[in-house]
This record gives structure tokens, sequence and C-alpha cells, in this order.
């Protein structure tokens, strides 16, 4: 799994078309792998940070360097099985004319059997932008005697081990992950590495075949001149390393796949590895085809760059990779190729109805939720409303204040955060509201019922500042934001701990 992680200034979501000192870029992934001679499940975690979208502080003892910090935690239901907390250095450079490169890390830690999930949080240390997080879910499922696939893992460069080797060395190789979905005009080969388990146990002495080719991700359509295969020796552990011409694969979505065959070339295992190929030179007419579709109504690179980033909502990793380095290399046609395939791949002779169905919400998004030197599909409200839709009921609160005494209310504490420490509540103009609960300005959106089938969806946003700019804070749906003591802070904390208060109940109402 790859995850394109990006930040900003304000919102973690965004891609602009050209990334700025305190916007950071990264990409984050992951392989899980078996030493069988010891019975032990391992993970690698894989981070891939673009110079570019990084600030560079001068040294002292010469050039300039960046620094990301890293927290790394591995959960397992309530408990963390392994973390890391580590400052991630970018290569010192001697000027700041080019940083067109990205800088790599590698981790490398024993994981047992099961399910986790796997969170990984970024920082730019020279940037004033809030950390950004992403978490996936890992399976891990390897033992000494079913034959199993290690995870594909894409490479960018390969070659053999010269002495003792380090982390980067495997089944004889030094090898350099290529860790984004998207393989852009100048990678000429897809190369690839993984590991064959107990294979012994299913086919005995017997050789078997590794075979490998891409298919077309829309169709499942292979593209036979893509296939190759070797004959390998069973064995508790085989590594396989092969690499793919791409050199004539036109722009588009695809699988690699890998299978292994038995000598009567029956199936016994096989993974699928998605990713986008970008490559204008080849297939042209193909291209320019776009051009009289609706996506070649549009011809202003800016409005596109747009539209390819306000599908990030609903795209898939791999569509977010690749509209992002689409965006940042402007070319037209691509972008209108892209905006095509993006909804005929979903919604087939419907595309245009539906890209028109969700263009209304773009428009929407950047007049009614834009911010200064914020558009509006970069902000939580946005980022809700197009992947949702229009919520069906909203509670706008800009000073709400409960009628009840819920819990008892900390005047200290709410005197210094809210007022400063020469301020009371009375000051305030509350009169004799203590043991009142004042809340910060906050929007409820309820969903009657989501296009998951989840019924009944509360999204609540907040303005910690109270600077107009509001952010998710809490919600029951799916993958959102879930915090616990969300009311504590949306109340400065005058809620104790475990105490349910008006807006809670306001929550668990859906109004």
């Amino acid at each position: 799994m790859r995850r394109l992680i990006a930040m900003v200034a304000v919102v973690a979501m965004a891609v602009l078309p050209q990334a700025v000192v305190g916007q950071m870029q990264a990409m984050f992934a992951y392989s899980t792998f078996y030493l069988a001679g010891d019975d032990r499940p391992y993970m690698e975690t894989y981070l891939q940070v673009d110079a570019w979208t990084v600030a560079f502080a001068e040294q002292s003892s010469g050039g300039y360097r960046a620094t990301v910090e890293v927290s790394l935690a591995v959960r397992q239901q309530d408990s963390v099985v392994y973390a890391k907390h580590y400052d991630l250095n970018s290569p010192t450079v001697g000027n700041l004319s080019r940083l067109d490169f990205s800088f790599l890390d590698v981790q490398r830690f024993s994981l047992g059997n099961g399910i986790y999930d796997i969170e990984v949080s970024l920082r730019d240390k020279g940037s004033e932008a809030e950390p950004a997080t992403t978490t996936e879910k890992v399976i891990i499922n390897y033992d000494r005697q079913h034959p199993a696939l290690s995870s594909v893992q894409p490479m960018a460069s390969a070659k053999p081990t010269q002495g003792a080797g380090n982390i980067l060395s495997r089944g004889g190789y030094d090898m350099e992950p290529y860790v984004s979905d998207y393989y852009p005009e100048q990678v000429e080969r897809l190369q690839y590495y993984y590991e064959v388990y107990n294979i012994d146990q299913e086919v005995g002495e017997n050789p078997f075949l590794a075979v490998a080719y891409i298919e077309r991700a829309e169709t499942g359509a292979k593209i036979d001149a893509t296939q190759t295969a070797a004959r390998k020796q069973s064995a508790a552990t085989v590594p396989v390393y092969g690499s793919i011409d791409i050199k004539s694969l036109p722009s588009g979505n695809y699988n690699l796949v890998v299978e292994l065959r038995t000598r009567d070339n029956l199936t016994m295992l096989y993974r699928r590895v998605p990713f986008y190929r970008s490559n204008p030179q080849v297939g042209e007419e193909e291209v320019s085809d776009f051009a009289a579709t609706f996506a070649g109504r549009y011809t202003d690179r800016e409005q596109l760059a747009t539209y390819l980033d306000a599908l990030y909502p609903i795209a898939s990793e791999m569509e977010k990779e690749a509209a992002a380095h689409i965006i940042r290399e402007g070319r037209t046609e691509e972008m209108q190729a892209f905006l095509y395939r993006f909804w005929t791949v979903r919604e087939g002779l419907g595309a245009e109805a539906e890209w028109l169905r969700y263009k209304e919400r773009i428009d929407y998004v950047q007049e009614h939720f834009s911010y200064p030197r914020t558009p509006g599909i970069h902000t939580d409200f946005g980022r809700v409303y197009l992947q949702y839709g229009p919520p069906d009921f909203v509670r706008d609160e800009k000073n709400y204040v409960s009628a009840n005494r819920m819990g008892t209310t900390n005047e200290e504490a709410y005197n210094t955060m809210y007022l400063g420490e020469d301020h009371s509540i009375d000051e305030r103009g509350a009169g004799n509201s203590q043991g009142h609960v004042h809340y910060l300005p906050y929007q409820l959106w309820r969903y009657n019922k989501l296009a998951t089938d989840e019924p009944n969806r509360v999204f609540l946003f907040w303005d910690e500042h109270r600077s107009g700019y509001y952010r998710l804070l809490n919600s029951n749906a799916r993958g959102e934001v879930q915090e616990a003591g969300w009311e504590r802070r949306l109340s400065r904390m005058q809620l104790n701990e475990n105490v349910l208060g008006e807006v809670g109940e306001q929550f668990n109402r859906g109004y």
C-alpha cells in the first residue's frame, strides 16, 4: 500500500500545483515479508519526501538541510506493539537552486501474525504547518506450512550486494524501493521484487514458473507483450526479482500481476499491484481524442488543476498520486485525459452527467467555504461536502451556552485560556452563568444516509481560534476523525472528563 501524505499550512489533505516551502508532500508505503528459518514475519516501511516541498535551513557547518519529524506507531486493538519517533534529515545541499530530488527512509521491524493499524505522522520542522497523519490497516499471516507470497515491492534500482550489505539488501541485491504508484515517461522499466515461501510444500522438489505481466485496470485485459516468465527451483524461501519494459505503455491505469504456476501452467498464487502510467509521447492520437469530450472543454491549466485537485476526496490513493504529478507537470492534454478517464472508469456512458453534478459541488465549495489563502476545496468543510454531498441538516452556533449545569466549570482554567489572567466570567458579561458551559463556535452537519449506507452520520466542525476557519473535530462516520474528548476541547475544558454536555447530546441526536 502506498499513500500520498500532503500537508499545507492549514489542511493536511491538499496537493498544490506548485509546492512551496511550508507545504510538505511525501509518499508512505509498507511491505511485509517472512523469515522462514526463524518463523518470523516482519514489516518494512518506506517514506519518500519531495525536497522542494520542505523548508531547508542553513547549517553551521555549511550548506542547507531539511528535517522531517517522523512518528511511527503500530497498534493491535488498544495496545501499541511498536513505536518509533525520529528525525529524518535530507542530504545537505550547497545552495537552494536545485532541490529537484526526493530523499528516502526505510525502517524494518518484526511483527507477529495479526491485524494491525499502522500510523505515521510527519512534521516539517522548518515550517509552522501542523503534522500530517495517515493510518493504514495491515494484515500479516505467514506460517511454516502454507505457501505464501510476500508483498510485491516495486523497485527504483537493483544491483548485486557487495560485502555485508545494508538495510536495502535482500535476496542478493541492494534494492532501492520505488515508493510511488506513479510512473512518469522518464521511467522506462517497471522493476519489482517479492519472495515466495513454502512453495516446496506445494510442488515438492519440482520447479515452478514465476510469471509477471501488466493488465488494464478497468477491464482486466492482459497486455501480452508485457508478459515475462522465469523458471524457479522450489525451496522454503525463493526470492524473485524482475522487470518489465514499459517504454511503449500508454498513459492510463494498470495492474502489475505476478503469478506462480506449476509445470502444467496451473496458477497457485498471485498478487496485483495497481499503478498509473503517464506517457504522453505514446498514443498521442488517443490523448488528443479527449479534446472532443467533456474534459476537452476545459483548456485553462489553472482551472484543470483545480478540478483534478478537487477529486481528492473521492479518489483512490493511486489516483491521488497520479493527479499530483500530472498537476505538477502542467500539461493540458494530460489533465484533460485524467479528468475524462477518472469519470468514465466510474460511470461509463454516464460520466459527463456525473462529472457535471460533482462540478456543482466544487463550485459551491469554492464560493461558500474558501478562506483567505485557502481554497474551499482544501478546507474540512469543502472536503466533507465534496465527499458526501450537501448535508441534510445543519446547526450553526456562534456563542452557544448550555441551558443546564453540565459538569463543573473550571473558572480559573477557562479565564486563563479564553480571556487571559485578568478577566473573570462576570467581566465577560455572562452575569450569573457560572456552572454553565460556554462553547466555541461550531457547526453540526447530519447526513440521513451516506453512500456507504451508514445511517445518521454526524460531522461536528469547530472554530478553535474564533477566526472564521472551521476544522472537523469529531464524526461518527466510518474512517473519519473520532476523538473521545472532543466536547471538552470544544468547551475549553469546562466539562469534566466523561461528562456528556448539551452539544454531546446534540451530536448523539443529530440535531
